[in-house]
């Protein structure tokens, strides 16, 4: 049996679990690895059609879109919601748990 790449095994398992893929983007989220959170959104994009169909409806570079989405990438903000735009996605804000309702 011939092995696969971890990240092309990952985008397959987001491709057909979608839910999957936001499960773990919101739990990095809450953990706040960029890193990881980027590596993961390689994949999903890797997932969505590849890197080379995001860049195009994010109108971003390809080569800059897999700079950015690498674990040490920094992307702008813009970059950031034209990428997850791409991909169907979007940011979403939400409060914090209170140390009240957390104890």
């Amino acid at each position: 049996m011939k092995s696969r790449p971890h990240d092309d095994a990952m985008a397959d398992l987001y491709r057909d679990e979608p839910a999957l893929a936001l499960e773990v983007i919101n739990a990095i989220l809450e953990d706040g690895d960029q890193g990881e959170l980027l590596t993961v959104l390689r994949q999903m994009a890797q997932a969505s059609g590849g890197v080379q169909a995001v860049a195009e409806q994010a109108h971003l570079n390809p080569t800059q879109l897999y700079r950015t989405l690498s674990p040490k990438g920094n992307p702008a903000l813009s970059n950031l919601t034209a990428i997850l735009k791409a991909m169907g996605l979007r940011l979403a804000v939400q409060p914090l748990p209170s140390e009240a309702t957390t104890a």
